[in-house]
């Protein structure tokens, strides 16, 4: 069975927490509650296996049924979905920018990353790259995509936290391997991103591309992501190449307090949140070839995720909001880098 197909038939038989690309679905039978969660491109079917297990839970502890519905996009995109009127009761986003847009609006509390464990992220993950099966290009690491015949396929860092990582992963490896001669670096980046064959808007898109669609070499794109393609394609398909260095890719969660509040679901939102931290959840994250930090479930998947030097984002570029205007606004360093 095709991949997506695979895709498409799994979210539709979880019914309860029943996604569509960029949009709502509604079951056919109503839940004495509605929780709406926005969150990013590639976690549809991760959410469809997780909302019914919190939904069985809320049941029991609470008496009381509810439904649980997604919206999915690119994380960006979904955060400005909320500022134009979604009302969202969560958001599971894949980069705290996002969020911080949300709470500069007053949507979500300034101080969201002290409400949750792990500066509220419950899960996190790094950049992995998916190549064709026996790896012909020979692509080990960040400067093996950098070769004249090798083409990359990545989502769009203007509109995709997932590209973002990759794109700040690729400058962190060249920082670290020039010794910070900016340069170099440039010249790497300029290289690395003449590369890529095509910009998607979202994860799944550049995944659809690489695998449907049969462009490119080498899709980058998150260790999750990767692995679940490998998985149900098997290795006769594809391999999975986890960089010896690469960058730490949290996935930051919050309340968006004023909708919360207004559709009479702050307990249920924090509670929606606070069940990604149990051991129950981690181990369906762990499941989805997402890294966690619940010790038990650690233990139990450590033989999946190999070791790598996870670089930290503000260790290497300074604050979130830095990277922002420094890389990515208009006439940025990656707009600069993008020019012929």
């Amino acid at each position: 069975m095709p991949f997506f197909t695979f895709l498409r038939r799994s979210v539709v038989a979880t019914a309860t927490a029943a996604t569509l690309a960029g949009g709502i679905a509604s079951p056919a039978m109503a839940a004495d509650r509605e929780l709406l969660n926005s969150s990013y491109d590639i976690a549809r079917e991760l959410f469809a296996t997780i909302n019914p297990k919190f939904v069985d839970w809320w049941q029991a502890s609470h008496d009381q049924s509810v439904e649980v519905k997604q919206s999915h996009g690119g994380s960006s995109k979904q955060a400005r979905a909320i500022l134009q009127g979604l009302k969202a009761d969560v958001v599971t986003y894949n980069q705290v920018t996002d969020v911080n847009v949300l709470a500069d609006a007053g949507l979500v509390a300034e101080d969201w990353q002290q409400q949750f464990p792990n500066n509220a992220s419950p899960y996190f993950s790094t950049t992995a790259f998916l190549v064709r099966e026996g790896n012909p290009r020979h692509i080990e690491s960040w400067d093996d995509l950098v070769a004249d015949d090798v083409d990359i396929v990545f989502p769009n860092p203007k509109t995709s936290g997932n590209g973002r990582y990759t794109y700040l992963a690729a400058w962190a490896y060249a920082d670290q391997k020039f010794d910070g001669d900016e340069a170099k670096i440039r010249d790497f980046m300029k290289r690395f991103l003449g590369n890529v064959k095509v910009f998607d808007t979202g994860g799944r898109g550049a995944t659809t591309t690489f695998v449907e669609r049969n462009i490119g070499d080498v899709l980058i794109s998150f260790e999750s992501e990767v692995n679940n393609i490998s998985q149900e394609y098997g290795s006769d398909e594809y391999d999975v190449v986890v960089p010896p260095v690469s960058i730490l890719a949290e996935f930051p969660v919050a309340v968006v307090e004023e909708y919360a509040e207004r559709n009479g679901n702050r307990e249920l939102a924090h509670d929606y949140l606070d069940y990604l931290y149990t051991e129950e959840a981690q181990r369906l994250l762990a499941g989805f070839n997402y890294r966690v930090n619940d010790e038990t479930v650690k233990a139990e998947f450590a033989d999946r995720f190999p070791d790598t030097q996870l670089l930290r984002v503000e260790d290497v570029f300074g604050s979130w909001e830095q990277v922002m205007d420094t890389h990515f606004a208009s006439g940025g360093v990656l707009d600069q880098l993008q020019r012929r």
